[in-house]
């Protein structure tokens, strides 16, 4: 009776919040309940839905001999789940009925509700924590996100961020490069900076560029950190793993970053996203009234600082800003491309660091060694590049087709009709010139000898009309009775002494002048 009434409430709060207004899927998301059960629910008057319950109650449950055993189970192991439960029923009755997991699902949480067994389970109590004292402490996190650069192409980058405690005080820290523990050092000292002093206590997660390794609460911190630790007044507290609440307000930061920063905002380069992030942080982070606080971070931080500890001196190396390198063997900076030299890249994780003089752009490599040096372009959008980066083609294509011109009986001829060629169709004189050599191969030198003469008088400058011609005469001397003996082409690494003759070659450059005559 107590479960029909409890529907019957249902039923009247469905009604009511669909006449102001609502949706079926808003309701539905509100109570709790399935959108076919909520629309069932409206169509129905309260007569139909008072018959319809009525009949549903009165109904013989298909599980119901089973309720005894079903409840001494609960009663003796309440998180027992279902499926287990379904797994039980099946091993002590032989003659347990085909039953579905969603019914035997249904029959065990009725079991629960007409014997009031709850499910046990752990539940971790929350409890709201004091606001820490001015200075005491701040919490530190990473995050990385995918950003668009002017091209559309997709740039992953990556985030430090340090939130004072009490006055909600931020500060972020961009890179390209996944954080290492000397980058986070220098993170950390551009807080600091920020900050104007150092809180008494700093939160960590148990993160990789820390800690080695945590044993019972043994904490094994990487050599730099350590010794950076040793350096600073602060003292460090490490979360235990997976226990984000225990530094939440930094967690909120994180995600602060993400979708009021970093989403939607195109990335130009490194250095400039650092500059937009400072001036984000005065502008909105810190400029902004905090939600819980109602304050803005900034006036709280006037309080804050006095009770900050001061910087002390510390050498450290200063990260050149790193830049992944493209797979085209370019690099993004300032919405321009800069070309690098062939082979720079070398698959994912490829960085170089950029340094600007007087104008140009110094690229070099992660040993520090200059690859390439650029003029600074004023412009945007554009691609520049340096004639001595690209891909020399042309060399590979001279050797090619001098290959191709000794297998002919008349090298000279042969050259020149394959300059023609690479006149006429320059993107695909490579394709033509080794479909050229692949069928030669089934020709006697006489044959080639006519098919060369014929294809320079007609003026036939294609590969396979080559091949058609030669053909034909290949098919005339078989009806004559001629043999054809197959043209060897030699290769050159089988032996080393013909290897290491150096043969006479023409100047390209003369060939032209006689096809212009």
């Amino acid at each position: 009776m107590n479960e029909i009434l409890n529907k019957l409430i249902m039923y009247h709060q469905i009604h009511k919040m669909s006449r102001d207004g609502w949706t079926v899927s808003r309701i539905s998301s509100f109570l709790g309940t399935n959108w076919r059960t909520t629309s069932k629910y409206l169509k129905m008057s309260e007569d139909e839905f008072l018959a319809f319950q009525e009949s549903h109650s009165n109904r013989q449950k298909l599980l119901a001999p089973f309720e005894g055993f079903v409840k001494i189970k609960l009663e003796k192991y309440p998180d027992t789940k279902a499926a287990q439960m379904h797994d039980w029923l099946k091993e002590h009755y032989d003659h347990f009925p085909e039953a579905s997991p969603k019914t035997v699902y249904n029959f065990v949480m009725w079991v629960r509700q007409q014997h009031n067994i709850p499910m046990a389970g752990s539940h971790r109590e929350y409890c709201i924590v004091e606001e820490s004292p001015y200075g005491k402490q701040a919490q530190v996190d990473f995050g990385e996100y995918n950003m668009r650069d002017g091209h559309g192409k997709r740039v992953k980058v990556y985030f430090f961020t340090m939130v004072l405690s009490r006055s909600r005080y931020k500060f972020v820290y961009h890179s390209l490069k996944p954080f290492t523990s000397s980058l986070a050092i220098y993170a950390h000292m551009k807080t600091f900076e920020y900050f104007g002093g150092i809180p008494e206590v700093i939160v960590y997660d148990q993160d990789k560029v820390f800690m080695v390794n945590e044993n019972l609460g043994d904490l094994l911190l990487t050599g730099e950190f350590k010794a950076f630790c040793k350096a600073m007044p602060f003292e460090v507290f490490f979360c235990r793993k997976a226990d984000p609440q225990s530094k939440g307000k930094v967690e909120n930061v994180v995600k602060y970053i993400k979708q009021n920063f970093l989403y939607n905002r195109p990335f130009s380069d490194i250095a400039t996203l650092n500059r937009e992030a400072l001036e984000w942080l005065g502008r909105t982070a810190n400029g902004m009234p905090h939600a819980v606080t109602k304050q803005k971070p900034k006036d709280m931080w006037l309080i804050e600082q006095d009770h900050l500890l001061e910087v002390p001196s510390y050498v450290f190396n200063e990260p050149d800003p790193a830049c992944p390198v493209r797979k085209d063997n370019s690099v993004y900076y300032k919405s321009n491309l800069y070309s690098l030299p062939e082979g720079t890249y070398k698959g994912r994780g490829t960085y170089i660091s950029i340094q600007t003089q007087d104008g140009e752009l110094i690229i070099k490599d992660q040993h520090g060694r200059t690859i390439a040096t650029h003029e600074i372009s004023q412009d945007r959008g554009r691609v520049i590049t340096n004639t001595d980066h690209k891909r020399d083609k042309s060399k590979k294509l001279d050797s090619l087709m001098l290959d191709v011109a000794v297998i002919f009986p008349d090298n000279d001829k042969a050259l020149m009709y394959l300059e023609r060629i690479r006149k006429e169709k320059p993107r695909y004189a490579r394709d033509q010139f080794l479909h050229i050599r692949k069928c030669v191969a089934k020709a006697d030198a006489d044959s080639l000898m006519m098919t060369l003469q014929r294809c320079v008088e007609d003026g036939i400058y294609s590969a396979k009309d080559f091949e058609a011609v030669m053909d034909k005469y290949i098919q005339q001397r078989e009806a004559n009775g001629h043999k054809m003996p197959v043209v060897k082409q030699v290769s050159l690494s089988i032996n080393k002494k013909i290897n290491e003759i150096i043969p006479d070659t023409s100047n390209i450059l003369d060939y032209e002048k006689i096809m212009k005559n």
